[in-house]
This record gives C-alpha cells, structure tokens and sequence, in this order.
C-alpha cells in the first residue's frame, strides 16, 4: 500500500505527473488540492462545456488544455504534451451531451465501432487501453481520497431510525440493480421499493420520491461487484442532501470504502442540521 494513498499504485511516483481528465463538480476539485498537497505535479485536461472556469484558473495556463467529447486522439496527444506518467478522471458531464453532443474523431470511432457493448466499462476501458499503449497509466480515482469514503456505523444522527430490516432489505435491492448494472441506488420503505435509480442518477430519483407514498424511506448506495473505479466512484454529497430533504427522505445508507462523501464535514454539519441520518454499512455484512 502507497505511503500518499491507498488506492494508488505501490510504484506511484509523485514526480512523474499526474494528469486530471475533468467534468464539472467537486470531485475534480477536491481531488487536485489533495492531490497537489501530497506534492504531485497536476496537470489538466478540462472537456469543453462540461468543466467549471473557476476550477480551470487554479492551474497554470500552461498546464491546461481543452478537449471536445469524442476528440480521442487529441486526448492522447495532450497526454503526451504534458508528458504525464499518470492519468485520473473525475467529474460528471451531462448525459445530454453523451448522447446529442459527443462527436468522435476517428480514433474513438474506431474503437467504438469494435465494441460490441457500449458502457462505461467497455468505453472507458478501451480509452485506458489506448493511453497505456502510449505509456500513461490510469488511477483508481479514489486516489488521495481515502479521508472522503464513507466509514462503517453511524456517521450522523442516531442509527435507531434506520430499521435493521429496512436495510438489510434496501442493501440486497440496491446490491442486486448494481449487478444487474441498471443503477447504485435504491430507496426502500421498509419492505417495499419505493424507487430504482437507472440513467436519471441519483438526484432525480429523490426528488422524484416526494410523490410516492412512502414511510420512514431510507436511500441506500452501493457499487457493482468488481467495480471499477478508475471510470466512476459514487459519490454522495451537498446536493444529494438536498434532493433527499426534496424527495421527503431523511436517512441513507453507504457502503463504506466504496462511496466518497465529498466536502465531508460539511455534508456531515449540514445533514445534522436538517435532520438526516447517515450511516455507513461494510459489504461482508450483508453477504
């Protein structure tokens, strides 16, 4: 296990650089000051439309350059410019854009049309295989976020709330959608599902609980097994805080090690303040 991170490679060099792929949000943000405090050199990548202006002036001009969805080979090409020896991707881009404003260039083209399934997985993993071959290695994008994960027992509030059968039922719902690669989240009303998260995500479906009839519900998130996590972590954070007091919510359970709660003491501070019950559950438990 790496001295910086646990998630990093036991070979890690911090010299070496370390290139961020980013979208919009707070995980770009968190992950590059946590980053740049373990002394690594951190260059930028930033996908047009997607990736916040603030966040692109914290790096030097000279360190940033900006790609369109789709431009894979130009992806390449900067990794090669800025001469990184790593590469990590964090952040989201709107799903609209995935699908209305993604045009390839040859190269994704050419790996999209040898992919006989088109996920996250497939995609993502062939773009990994395509830096390797130029040298550039992909991180798990957990890396140097080992204080943001989730932890097991309560995290705020009192676990009373939460009923024991209530979330061995909503982890065994949620365990099952992951493997069944339809979504990470679920909400139950003791034994009943209340709702599934699919391609929406995570804020829509609390939301959209405020019109289901539902009693003491509770949010549970997990991951898939064998997940990976150098394409997506879940995440949990101010906004899904919000979404659940919308979607009249006030407990979650997280899969501690798995999910990162980003700016966690305050997710904590706030989820006190309105009431919500976090808590954090280990995978072997519930086996």
């Amino acid at each position: 296990m790496h001295a910086l991170s646990r998630f990093l490679p036991d070979d890690f060099d911090p010299a070496a650089g370390l290139t961020l792929l980013s979208g919009r949000g707070a995980y770009p943000r968190i992950f590059a000051e946590r980053a740049r405090a373990a002394g690594t050199d951190v260059s930028l990548i930033a996908i047009e439309g997607d990736v916040d202006e603030d966040f692109v002036a914290t790096f030097p001009r000279d360190r940033v350059i900006f790609v369109k969805l789709g431009q894979l080979g130009k992806f390449l090409s900067s990794l090669e410019k800025l001469r990184s020896r790593y590469f990590v991707m964090a952040g989201q881009v709107a799903p609209k854009r995935l699908f209305g404003g993604l045009v390839p260039d040859l190269k994704a083209a050419l790996i999209l049309a040898r992919l006989k399934e088109r996920n996250a997985h497939t995609v993502f993993g062939a773009v990994a295989d395509e830096a390797a071959k130029i040298g550039v290695a992909q991180l798990d994008a957990r890396a140097f976020m080992d204080d943001q994960l989730a932890s097991a027992g309560t995290l705020v509030g009192k676990a009373k709330r939460v009923d024991a059968f209530a979330l061995e039922y909503g982890v065994r719902i949620a365990k099952e959608c992951a493997r069944l690669d339809i979504g990470q989240g679920v909400v139950v009303s003791g034994g009943t599902v209340t709702a599934v998260e699919a391609y929406e995500g995570t804020d829509a479906m609390l939301r959209r609980c405020a019109d289901i009839p539902k009693k003491n519900p509770l949010y549970v998130k997990t991951v898939k097994p064998g997940h990976d996590y150098r394409f997506d972590v879940p995440c949990f954070g101010m906004r899904t805080l919000e979404s659940m007091e919308l979607g009249g919510i006030a407990a979650a359970a997280l899969e501690a090690d798995n999910v990162v709660i980003l700016e966690k003491e305050k997710v904590f501070a706030e989820a006190d303040r309105k009431g919500i019950t976090l808590l954090g559950w280990n995978r072997e438990d519930f086996s």
